[in-house]
């Protein structure tokens, strides 16, 4: 192949300036321009919320979508900080929209004990990432307001009233020359706004979609109206786990609760359906880790030997008796598990799994002897949910022993050779 003759030097090395490097590859930040990445622009203010939620300054949030998907999210916490940054020279809510790892989450004296937002990067990168942003701020007696377009200041942080209030409003428009779509899903967002509200007892999230939606043929006309949802329980993951198994058979009727606090504060909520199928959910700092990691590492591990020894000490598995593995113990289990790690190491901005190898023996500890307890002192439970574990166990070993069978039997077949012929 030719080579193309190019000028390669100093001069065609770049060097993005501020938020350049947010459009040039939004993939990096938000994992994809796709409606994904669409929600996850709304997931990052509500994150922020969210923080304040638990750091124990906010009890309230709202989210709007508005008609031509504009989003508003406004939360009672305290207000981002107004003054100037001894830094940058513009105010921290300016610096905070507008330069990538700025932000109070990076450990020290931040006021965030816990926190999903550690990056540094989700108001700034959302800010990149829309046609415009408006933020408004109570603190400090004041209403103070700014305004972006596509990632850069045309309104510098102005005071622009007086209030006793507290709190942050953020409304912004994702950029139409970034995403393939605008089009937010209100289920999508609802789904998600809920499972955040399970996890943080008290706190109340509302979403309202005041988009008009053309009528679809067959639509009741009460569907038409706008679409809104009001999360708050105060049964925290107990509720979740409950709301997940509403409409299925369950073989104890409480949920068995774990909770610990500690280096790493740990909750869990585990409750046995007759169904055959494990349904696992697990969160840091309420973040969804969809690809699990290491604190699911944990707890798998601690619930395959609990469940394990209690059957041997307890006669359920004789000496000739196999170990239950793991998916024999799952089956029909709905857990969900939350913990609270002060500097994860998530995988990626999109945070999909943990990776702190240090809170696998922490979550695994402090199940394996929550549960352990548990099955002593509930023998009704643990005997019921054993039942279930060692049909699941004899129901794997048939299916494996008839796929030999049947492979065998294949294999037989496949090496018969055809009769020889002779011609006469």
């Amino acid at each position: 192949m030719d080579k193309v003759n190019h000028e390669y030097g100093a001069n065609q090395i770049q060097v993005l300036e501020g938020l350049e490097a947010v459009r040039k590859r939004p993939g990096m930040y938000i994992g994809s321009v796709s409606v994904r990445g669409l929600h996850h622009l709304v997931y990052e203010i509500v994150d922020n919320s969210v923080d304040e939620a638990l750091a124990g300054y906010c009890n309230n949030i709202n989210v709007t979508i508005e008609p031509g998907n504009i989003i508003c999210v406004e939360d009672n916490g305290r207000g981002i900080p107004v003054e100037k940054h001894a830094k940058t020279g513009i105010s921290a809510a300016e610096t905070v929209y507008t330069i990538l790892h700025a932000g109070g989450k990076f450990g020290g004296d931040s006021g965030y004990k816990v926190s999903g937002g550690l990056h540094g990067v989700g108001s700034s990168v959302v800010n990149a990432l829309s046609e415009w942003t408006e933020v408004t701020i109570q603190r400090d007696g004041g209403i103070f307001q700014m305004k972006f377009e596509r990632g850069k200041t045309v309104q510098p942080l102005t005071r622009i009233g007086d209030s006793d209030k507290t709190g942050t409003k953020v409304r912004f428009l994702a950029d139409s020359e970034i995403f393939e779509t605008l089009e937010y899903e209100y289920e999508v967002l609802e789904k998600r706004f809920r499972e955040m509200a399970f996890l943080t007892k008290g706190l109340r999230i509302t979403i309202e979609d005041k988009r008009v939606r053309e009528k679809v043929e067959g639509e009741e006309e009460e569907e038409q109206k706008e679409r809104k949802a009001d999360f708050c329980f105060e049964g925290g993951l107990n509720s979740f786990v409950e709301y997940l198994n509403k409409n299925k058979e369950k073989i104890h009727e409480l949920p068995i609760y774990i909770e610990k606090d500690g280096e790493v504060p740990i909750e869990v909520a585990i409750q046995y359906t007759t169904s055959y199928s494990e349904n696992i959910y697990t969160f840091v700092n309420n973040i969804n880790t969809i690809e699990g990691g290491t604190h699911l590492e944990g707890f798998k591990r601690a619930v395959t030997k609990v469940f394990n020894d209690y059957a041997r000490n307890h006669g359920v598995l004789k000496d000739k008796d196999q170990n239950l593995q793991g998916e024999d113990i799952r089956e029909g289990m709905t857990a969900v598990i939350s913990v609270k790690v002060k500097e994860p190491q998530f995988e990626g901005q999109t945070k999909t799994k943990l990776g702190n190898s240090n809170v696998t023996g922490i979550v695994a500890n402090a199940v394996a002897d929550a549960l352990s307890t548990f099955l002593e002192e509930n023998p009704n439970v643990a005997k019921a949910i054993l039942e279930k574990c060692i049909s699941a166990s004899r129901a794997r070993e048939a299916a494996r022993k008839a796929r030999e069978l049947a492979r065998k039997k294949s294999s037989m077949e496949g090496s018969t050779l055809p009769r020889k012929t002779c011609r006469l």
